[in-house]
């Protein structure tokens, strides 16, 4: 009975819905926020670092971009533009 959950489990939707209050405007904010990362891990292989900005929570290397965005969501790292004014 130790089967490995797949999909999204952690961070919980109840714990990402406490930081937005729309499921359709938290997926795009993490969706943006996924592309960061993603167009930073690109720069590494490229250039230009400045452009971007890497993960703000702890990240393994196999971590996809969207699960890291998802954990700054949650920790504070990151807020929607409406929300920061």
């Amino acid at each position: 009975m130790s089967e490995k959950l797949e999909g999204i489990v952690s961070p919980s939707i109840d714990s990402l819905m406490n930081k937005h209050n729309s499921k359709y405007g938290l997926v795009i904010f993490a969706a943006k926020r996924a592309r960061q990362i993603n167009d930073y891990y690109s720069a590494l292989h490229g250039g230009s670092l400045f452009d971007n900005v890497g993960p703000l929570v702890d990240a393994a290397v196999d971590d996809k971009p969207l699960s890291i965005a998802m954990r700054e969501i949650v920790a504070g790292a990151v807020v929607p533009a409406e929300e920061a004014k």
